[in-house]
């Protein structure tokens, strides 16, 4: 793994390279390569540990017993995912985490919120810090979907999605992260209704797309 990556990524903000040395050896760090498609953590299982991608991406996903998926987020690199279960441990997850493209993730077992807290070193205070900030984030995050997935129109979803995203960018021309079955699945719509849509509002000017890459042209 690569220590000045890991400092740069938002979990380990405000160490030093002796500090993220004994957070790595507190958390008992071990990293593991997953292929696309693979499932990293399972529905219904426990986890003592949250992951952090260090390369590739993972996507946070509810899959029902008849088959239909729902992508609830984007997992990019240097980003986590199952925290709150590895602070409580003894929860079941209620969604799968599963490779968006081939990846590696890095482990960490965490124990109880307080367990960290009262831990030895410089690393802990920073630590707790970074994840009740990332836990924060996280919340605008899961909040951004309920609004992207609250109009009844396809169009209505796809534009407060689009809207969302050139927000973030700082720019009406952006990449998203999910090809189209993702996108329709994180809107909870048909693909191929997702499809017509866009091309009628690309065909109105709306916006130009070319795979995963749109310019958003509506004022």
């Amino acid at each position: 793994m690569d220590d000045n990556m890991l400092l740069k990524t938002m979990l380990f903000r405000g160490m030093d390279a002796e500090g993220l040395r004994e957070a790595l050896a507190a958390l008992r760090a071990t990293e593991k390569a997953f292929k696309k498609g693979a499932v990293i953590l399972q529905a219904g299982s426990t986890t003592q540990r949250l992951g952090l991608v260090l390369a590739g991406s993972a996507l946070i996903e509810s899959n029902d017993a008849w088959g239909s998926r729902t992508i609830l987020s984007h997992i990019g690199v240097g980003q986590l995912f199952a925290e709150t279960y590895a602070l409580l441990d003894d929860a079941p997850l209620l969604v799968d985490v599963t490779a968006s493209e081939d990846c590696r993730i890095l482990f960490l077992r965490t124990g109880s919120i307080r367990e960290v807290a009262s831990a030895e070193g410089t690393w802990a205070a920073a630590f707790v810090a970074n994840l009740l900030a990332i836990t924060a984030h996280k919340n605008l995050t899961l909040s951004g979907r309920i609004f992207h997935t609250t109009p009844k129109t396809i169009r209505g979803r796809v534009m407060a999605y689009l809207n969302s995203v050139s927000l973030q960018k700082g720019s009406r021309d952006f990449d998203i992260p999910f090809d189209r079955q993702q996108l329709a699945d994180y809107l909870n719509l048909e693909r191929t209704a997702l499809s017509k849509e866009l091309g009628k509002m690309q065909a109105e000017g709306l916006i130009t797309v070319k795979k995963n890459h749109f310019r958003y042209i509506a004022p």
